[in-house]
């Protein structure tokens, strides 16, 4: 992103008038509603042009992989947002999205951009992509860090999503170099950083949706866009069937306060049961 002085007034994304409105080119009323799908109309309104039908699979994937997750964080702020507020969906709904970081669903943006940085650096340095990504596994053990977009907590012998998504952009004959990258992690990871690290969602999203034609730059709108439609369940459940109040109870009753004056934790859990 290009930040300081704007020199330039313009945007090519929409415009109306008296009677009618445009976007991309096209009349929202006439080419638009009721004639293209939503994954269709999320490519056109970022890219400005239609997707194939390829890349309209691939997206379509991406987006039903990631919009669930469970009572992650980012979730139970949400309902708990809504618990206090039931009048204030759009509250609830952006403290569920601000809660989406580098651990929970902006994952897919972290491992996308490591990709795209093994890639650059094979480019740069004239070498091949199993030679840059060697390197680059090399350099994250040497610092003691994660290796983006392998391993997960429980599914430990494979993401069962992520094997589903590389499945699917090979049926569509989606390939590329990003995907070739991340296979090469998944290759040689695990001896280097000696421990299982099988290919996770969030390597697979940027993987294939960004040998698929989508940029680099937008990648964090696609998990936004999926997890934005599972916080309306939940936040329409939440509504229904609160269990806002339950969660902050059992939170407080899970910790233990060890502030000034308290008694020794380890007592305090024993009386605790």
């Amino acid at each position: 992103m290009r930040i300081g002085k704007q020199e330039q007034s313009y945007t090519a994304i929409a415009t109306s008038d008296e009677d009618s409105i445009t976007v991309r080119g096209l009349d929202l009323c006439d080419d638009l509603i009721g004639k293209i799908d939503f994954t269709d109309y999320f490519w056109l309104l970022v890219l400005g042009s239609r997707p194939t039908r390829e890349q309209r699979a691939m997206m379509d994937a991406c987006l039903v992989s990631i919009a669930e997750h469970g009572l992650v964080p980012s979730v139970q702020a949400a309902r708990m947002t809504l618990v206090s507020g039931p009048e204030a969906w759009q509250g609830a709904m952006a403290a569920g999205l601000l809660g989406m970081g580098s651990v929970v669903a902006g994952s897919s943006e972290i491992a996308g951009r490591y990709l795209a940085e093994i890639i650059e650096t094979a480019e740069k340095d004239g070498v091949d992509l199993e030679a840059a990504t060697i390197e680059s596994l090399k350099g994250l053990k040497a610092a003691r860090k994660k290796v983006p977009g392998l391993g997960h907590p429980q599914h430990s012998a494979g993401d069962p999503r992520a094997n589903r998504l590389l499945e699917i952009a090979k049926g569509l004959g989606i390939g590329g170099k990003y995907i070739e990258t991340l296979y090469l992690l998944a290759k040689h990871a695990p001896d280097i950083m000696q421990r299982p690290l099988p290919i996770n969602v969030s390597g697979a999203i940027p993987a294939t949706i960004l040998d698929a034609g989508w940029p680099l730059d937008a990648l964090k709108a696609v998990p936004l866009l999926a997890r934005a439609a599972g916080l309306s369940a939940h936040l329409y459940e939440e509504s229904q069937r609160p269990i806002g109040f339950i969660m902050s109870h059992k939170a407080d009753l899970a910790i233990t306060y060890d502030g000034p004056g308290a008694s020794d934790p380890k007592e305090q859990k024993s009386a605790q049961g």
